[in-house]
């Protein structure tokens, strides 16, 4: 009997995760570090059982609908907007992901973005390169406090809580908005619900984005937000790029509307060179490692690995997205 045959769509994951994938599948790795073209995954995918893909690899119902063989995407992510789920479920393709396991390290990145901005970390450390700091003088980065300032949060799940638990730490006041209101983490963690979006905005001296990207939040934060945030107001984006309207974004920060954002993902990434946002001091950026810490990115990995496998052998598997795609299989 012919082994099931994997396609893992990236050649820098740990050597421990194609070798458990080898011990029960036929595994190609693409050599490559890049997004397969799409005519590349709509070729395998008539010809793999499984594929160990990024969030941001794009699985559209064509792909979907050429998958004669697939049984299981694994996504090495939380978020899973790349695949069609609708079609997968049909066509009985199970989707996973992978929860939980990094929220610490999102939470961490989080605040290492929001201090970043607020007390001028990355762009001093830019002038200095530039040779801009002759004299001691602190004025040209002043930066913002963080203690007794309120840490608003848009999407209360794993990560949205361990924020919030850290900003404990810092003295803040937390509020937070999401479709669902969690009173027991409002206990534990001493966070405030919002009541509604517009009073997160109002309220929020840094406003940290952790939703998932759906229908109804995507470009959730665009002109008419921004104008309800305080001029003194930081955004904080962990979420997903569509989540916000990036041309609005930049003339928000542009004119001052608000005094920065810190944010470690946009649309389209990677970002283009020449987009006006990278021309403002008032913006961090870092390129989608909310979750990349090396143990972090190793964990993510085998977990989609071990999806695969129990998939793929009969077992139970664990994180499924779709459930339902079992009765189509």
């Amino acid at each position: 009997m012919a082994r099931p045959k994997v396609w893992l769509m990236r050649n820098y994951h740990d050597p421990q995760i194609e070798a458990y994938l080898s011990e029960h599948c036929e595994v190609i790795v693409r050599q490559s570090n890049v997004t397969p073209p799409h005519e590349e995954i709509f070729k395998m995918a008539a010809e793999c059982d499984g594929f160990l893909p990024e969030g941001i690899d794009i699985i559209d119902a064509e792909v979907l609908n050429n998958a004669s063989r697939l049984k299981i995407i694994a996504d090495r992510s939380v978020g899973t907007d790349n695949v069609d789920i609708p079609v997968a479920t049909r066509n009985g393709v199970l989707l996973t992901n992978t929860p939980g396991i990094l929220q610490d390290a999102c939470a961490d990145m989080t605040f290492a973005l929001l201090l970043s901005f607020a007390r001028q970390v990355t762009r001093s450390d830019r002038d200095i390169r530039a040779g801009k700091w002759t004299v001691f003088d602190q004025t040209p980065w002043l930066g913002l406090d963080t203690y007794n300032k309120t840490l608003g949060i848009f999407g209360f799940g794993g990560i949205g809580q361990k924020v919030a638990k850290r900003a404990a730490g810092f003295d803040m006041r937390v509020i937070y908005y999401s479709r669902t209101r969690r009173p027991e983490a409002e206990a534990e963690l001493g966070a405030e619900w919002a009541g509604d979006m517009e009073t997160l905005l109002r309220e929020s001296d840094y406003l940290c984005l952790h939703c998932p990207l759906t229908d109804e939040t995507r470009g959730v934060i665009g002109e008419a937000e921004f104008a309800l945030m305080k001029p003194s107001g930081v955004l904080v984006n962990m979420a997903r790029g569509a989540v916000v309207q990036q041309q609005a974004l930049y003339e928000a920060l542009e004119a001052n509307v608000i005094a920065g954002a810190a944010i470690d993902v946009c649309d389209p990434e990677p970002m283009l060179i020449d987009d006006p946002l990278l021309t403002l001091d008032n913006l961090v950026i870092t390129p989608h490692i909310g979750s990349a810490s090396a143990a972090t990115f190793t964990a993510m990995g085998m977990m989609a690995a071990r999806s695969i496998v129990a998939a793929l052998t009969g077992e139970p598997v664990k994180n499924m997205v779709n459930p339902e795609a079992m009765a189509n299989w």
